[in-house]
């Protein structure tokens, strides 16, 4: 059985390498090393190597030095180490190697020294940061490159890197296991605190914004995403004392729900992502992957800021989904007046729904890079 590797570099490149070795046929095998988080969930990727959570999640680039201090503080010399260790141990053992991320993460997946390295660069576009000359020369020891958008394609073959466009995020709305959720809410908002220890508090803040939302629509509810990695009771737990009546769910996709009086107004949802975005009219979203295949699907995406300087994080997806994105400043009444008046406007909603589709591309991209693997595998 040829056996390949996938090195992701943070929570939404987890569910990309998933979403492509699902395309793989059952002859290959797939392993993970999570370079970012821990990960055990998979039923198509069996993890391997060091994992560990650090406090940033991830977010270090951008020369974010307070994420970078943290990390350091909380060993994470040390860890790449280890995975450093790991991969020169399994070096010659998988016939290909798949870099899912930024080109750290290429340069790890080549320290394996499988017989041939695909990079699948999800972090960096001409939107926002094109690649510079010293990832160009790290992505040039690479047999097959990927690339989210055509423009980003086009500018690194004018630098003589053969680049091809393959946009996996718009396959995780696009996938086929898109079950169908029975919840009584018209219209159905998507609420996306993200994957991060910040993620608990935003949680609380979205489900504010849904509270007031309701008192003027009868039947408006949400779907409250509990991403992988996050933990579904201390979710639920968080919200004691917001004047929610909680109310515990024996269904491990949707674990618990939110009333209002007697009006179930949230429903917490630990499934796929297709199935949550299917039949949803808005998405509220401080995520980064999700808040893409929100776009990718044609919906309008709502992210908060408490100030009005925009972290960068949020500066970059400005630039990869443009005005298919609104950015709201302030507390939870700023945002709720907002949404109203985008749930109150269908034509900008389409507008804002078809500009999301453009700049994120067209599905096929895991089935694409899938082909490829499946080629180089022989």
């Amino acid at each position: 059985m040829n056996t390949v590797l996938f090195v992701s570099n943070g929570h939404g490149e987890v569910a990309i390498a998933e979403r492509m070795a699902k395309e793989l046929p059952p002859e290959i095998a797939c392993d993970h090393l999570a370079l970012v988080g821990t990960f055990e969930h998979s039923a198509v990727m069996r993890d391997v190597g060091p994992r560990r959570a650090m406090p940033s999640g991830g977010l270090v680039a951008m020369g974010n030095m307070r994420n970078i201090a943290r990390d350091l503080g909380a060993g994470l010399i040390g860890h790449t180490l280890a995975q450093l260790r790991f991969l020169s141990g399994v070096q010659h053992t998988y016939r290909v190697a798949i870099a899912v991320g930024d080109v750290y993460a290429l340069l790890m997946a080549l320290r394996a020294r499988a017989s041939a390295t695909i990079f699948v660069g999800t972090a960096k576009s001409v939107y926002v940061a094109p690649y510079g000359p010293l990832e160009e020369r790290v992505m040039a020891n690479a047999r097959a490159i990927f690339v989210r958008d055509t423009a980003t394609a086009r500018r690194l073959l004018a630098h003589g890197i053969d680049a091809r466009t393959a946009n996996v995020i718009v396959d995780l709305y696009a996938s086929d296991d898109a079950a169908m959720i029975d919840a009584p809410f018209d219209p159905r908002l998507a609420l996306f605190p993200g994957s991060r220890e910040a993620a608990y508090g935003d949680a609380l803040m979205l489900c504010r914004v849904v509270r007031e939302l309701s008192a003027g629509k009868p039947k408006l509810g949400a779907l409250l995403s509990v991403a992988p990695g996050l933990d579904a009771a201390r979710m639920e737990a968080s919200f004691a004392g917001e004047g929610w009546h909680i109310r515990h769910r024996d269904d491990p996709y949707a674990p618990f729900s939110l009333f209002s009086g007697d009006r179930e107004v949230v429903r917490a949802w630990c499934g796929s992502l297709s199935a949550m975005l299917h039949g949803t009219t808005l998405v509220l979203g401080q995520a980064g992957t999700a808040n893409e295949a929100a776009a990718a699907a044609g919906i309008p995406v709502v992210a908060f800021e408490r100030t009005k300087t925009h972290a960068w994080y949020r500066k970059r997806q400005i630039g990869l989904l443009g005005d298919a994105l609104l950015i709201v400043t302030g507390d939870e009444h700023s945002v709720a007046f907002a949404v109203a008046g985008l749930l109150d406007d269908p034509v900008r909603r389409e507008r804002m729904g078809s500009i999301g589709r453009e700049r994120m591309g067209a599905a096929g991209g895991a089935k694409l890079i899938a082909q490829e693997v499946v080629r180089l595998c022989g």
